[in-house]
């Protein structure tokens, strides 16, 4: 049977450490189209590094203002429903964005609904598994290097 190729997205993990707690939180947005769980993500832009155009997305879908890295903490495949009723392969590399601030206005606010919630929360609510594997990897590498008394940047 035919296969297409792999469609390329970037996607940004957005993570923030709250001024009461030293427990890290993600955020988690809902799709436009389906309301399932998912990370900001979109397709490649012109002139933009990858990790840059995951930040953008951030923002454009949840109000994102933070720092993204540079390398990616991996990938992971889903099916992408378009139109028709036809669905495309993606394969989603993911940045880390520590985020410092969220605006109060954004292009697509009213259409997700977003929430703040836990790493092992976050990875409850995903479908793909491959993204749940990242979430909680991502979890332990960022508990493994934090510092006891390290300060951190806190987004109320």
């Amino acid at each position: 049977m035919f296969r297409r190729p792999e469609r390329m997205q970037f996607a940004a993990l957005c993570y923030r450490f709250r001024k009461k707690s030293a427990v890290p939180e993600m955020l988690l947005i809902t799709s436009r189209d389906t309301g399932r769980w998912v990370i900001p993500k979109g397709w490649p832009m012109e002139g933009k590094a990858s990790h840059e155009v995951a930040a953008r997305e951030a923002w454009e879908e949840a109000g994102v203002k933070g720092e993204p890295t540079s390398d990616s903490i991996g990938s992971f495949i889903y099916e992408k429903g378009m139109s028709k009723g036809l669905k495309i392969t993606c394969r989603v590399h993911v940045y880390p964005v520590v985020v410092f601030d969220m605006a109060k206005r954004f292009p697509e606010k009213g259409s997700r609904t977003l929430e703040w919630v836990t790493f092992t929360e976050a990875a409850g609510r995903v479908a793909e598994p491959g993204l749940r594997k990242l979430i909680l990897d991502f979890q332990t590498q960022l508990l493994a290097t934090m510092q006891p008394d390290e300060p951190r940047s806190a987004a109320q």
